[in-house]
């Protein structure tokens, strides 16, 4: 069993940045591939970003150059640097791990509970 726990959401100005975190207790994180979702108000989850256990990284197009994820195996930790924040990029942000390299949500198999970012005009 792996828990997962969001911190780092708040408000922030359109181009500003913030930096989400991701904390792992449980299991041992380092043979998962882990993500980052997103889901605004009235729209589908949508997939961000994933870094598998071998570090090998995929971005969604509206995220690619703007946000960078990285993970901390020795520390359990996955992160999420958002950068040039836009209006649209308010939503709960939400870590999940998984066996697989995927953007699909369906297959992973722990979610956090996630942390809300939203960013001003």
């Amino acid at each position: 069993q792996v828990q997962l726990v969001e911190s780092g959401g708040g408000l922030v100005q359109a181009g500003g940045s913030l930096r989400l975190t991701c904390a792992a207790s449980g299991r041992t994180f380092t043979y998962y591939t882990m993500a980052w979702f997103r889901q605004a108000p009235g729209k589908e989850r949508e997939f961000l970003a994933f870094i598998s256990s071998g570090g090998r990284t995929e971005y969604a197009d509206s995220v690619k150059g703007r946000f960078t994820i990285s993970r901390d195996n020795a520390n359990n930790m996955l992160y999420l640097q958002m950068n040039s924040l836009k209006p649209e990029d308010t939503a709960v942000y939400s870590c999940a791990a998984g066996d697989l390299a995927t953007t699909l949500r369906s297959l992973y198999n722990y979610g956090g509970q996630g942390t809300q970012v939203t960013v001003s005009s």
